[in-house]
């Protein structure tokens, strides 16, 4: 059996077919299906070790954007989409996988093309409670169709669509408690603080959190995940800012957070601080409240719908970045940490919302119906 994975440009379409991966090789282990091909079809590599960890052959598929703004270069993208679905429809046809599984995003776009082309079934799955245009297209002629909240639903038929939740690997499923504290220098008696930026407007919320550093370490620890780029320059600023600051020991930032230092992190975390990306399901999965940020509308049009699709589960706050104050961050996390009971209900919604078992009900369907299309 072959199945080819796509989705790209960014983690959030990535990891959660790595996640996906990771079970297909379960079950096919546990079932004792001969060894599964695993192939990704895409404009880049992305994380060269997961698709070499999960056996997974990757496949240069090349992928113009369509830009929602006027610019010269959605003219030469077109080129270039109309070079990758020549190329996804060639090598396709040599591989002749049993199932394509996308996530959606351009970089699928001329792989789920060539898939149609050729009759290969196609599943997708749908991360945001707004769905992305690929994903409304291949829709079409998908064959299953997943999503993450249950408010997509209407964007898709009905009778060939799953609430699944996001699939999330099963390294980061669930947090380390046991020496949290230790491998991350921090006081055990003191209220943590996990801070996500993100790739993707982390400005605004590092800036934020910044001004909010005085009087919030005056009660909490802060771990601080300020994206790569971002780094360099938070760290010189945190350190003018905390400079006669006695408390200032109990700020952690760090560019970005390997697998073993994010579960340590989420291990030690009383509240998390994030966007409204796939991020809310790993926090989700941990069971931890959080206040979610979402970029604005102009920005992304999904997040603010899934930042308060997550909120009405009782899981999370959401504070609207036009809202964002340092007063306001900090009066909010007060707020819920200051609340036990209501922390206490705010992590068994999350643990409800999360459907942590969505990676391996997608992996069981797509080989379920890579068995039917074999034979």
């Amino acid at each position: 059996m072959k199945i080819v994975l796509t989705g790209g440009g960014t983690g959030g379409h990535f990891y959660p077919l790595i996640a996906v991966a990771e079970r297909i090789n379960d079950v096919a282990a546990e079932e004792k299906l001969l060894k599964v091909g695993l192939y990704y079809f895409a404009d880049k590599e992305y994380d060269k070790e997961s698709l070499f960890e999960n056996g997974i052959t990757y496949m240069h598929i090349g992928a113009g954007k369509r830009r929602l703004y006027r610019s010269i270069s959605n003219f030469f993208d077109i080129f270039k989409t109309a070079s990758g679905v020549l190329g996804a429809l060639l090598k396709l046809f040599a591989v002749y996988p049993d199932v394509v599984f996308s996530k959606g995003g351009y970089a699928a776009f001329p792989t789920v093309l060539a898939a149609r082309i050729l009759r290969i079934p196609v599943v997708i799955h749908e991360s945001d409670s707004i769905p992305g245009r690929v994903n409304l297209w291949t829709a079409k002629f998908a064959k299953r169709i997943a999503i993450s909240y249950d408010e997509a639903i209407e964007y898709f038929p009905k009778n060939k669509t799953a609430l699944t939740g996001q699939p999330v690997r099963k390294e980061i499923l669930k947090k380390e408690t046991q020496g949290a504290f230790e491998f991350l220098k921090l006081d055990p008696t003191i209220p943590v603080i996990l801070v996500v930026g993100g790739s993707l407007g982390a400005e605004s919320i590092n800036n934020t959190l910044l001004e909010a550093l005085p009087e919030l370490l005056a009660q909490y620890q802060v771990i601080h995940m300020t994206g790569p780029k971002n780094f360099d320059d938070i760290i010189g600023r945190a350190g003018v800012i905390l400079e006669k600051n006695e408390n200032s020991g109990r700020y952690k930032a760090f560019g970005s957070l390997n697998t073993l230092a994010l579960k340590m992190s989420a291990g030690a975390a009383t509240l998390v601080v994030s966007r409204a990306g796939s991020m809310i399901f790993e926090i989700a999965g941990w069971g931890i409240p959080s206040i979610i940020i979402p970029i604005s509308r102009a920005v992304s049009r999904d997040q603010e719908a899934n930042a308060f699709n997550y909120a009405r589960s009782g899981a999370c706050e959401v504070i609207e970045e036009v809202n964002l104050t340092p007063s306001i961050l900090a009066a909010e996390i007060n707020k819920l940490i200051g609340n036990k009971v209501r922390m206490e209900q705010m992590s068994k919604n999350a643990v409800t919302f999360a459907k942590g078992d969505a990676a391996l009900t997608i992996a069981r369907e797509l080989i379920s119906i890579g068995l039917s299309h074999e034979s």
